[in-house]
């Protein structure tokens, strides 16, 4: 669970394809410190599914994971570890 009043960055990667959503994302998280918080967008399907696989093979820790009205998923990924 997310400690309460955590700020965290919002990044849209609403149309982006994979793999670039990933290496987008991986760069979002090298420019984080230890323990920050980023709210990653991606379509459904394919990004959906792959983030996540690779940020947390990566190290990372994926927090949360939803699907909002307009049918995006919004990952919750805090940086728990050097790239």
């Amino acid at each position: 669970m997310m400690p309460t009043g955590t700020k965290r960055a919002v990044m849209n990667f609403h149309g982006v394809k994979c793999p670039y959503n990933y290496v987008k994302t991986k760069l979002a998280l090298e420019e984080m410190e230890l323990g920050q918080i980023v709210e990653v967008i991606v379509d459904e399907g394919e990004p959906a599914r792959h983030v996540p696989k690779s940020i947390t093979a990566d190290g990372q820790t994926l927090l949360e994971i939803f699907k909002d009205e307009a049918g995006l998923v919004h990952l919750v990924i805090q940086k728990t570890k050097e790239y």
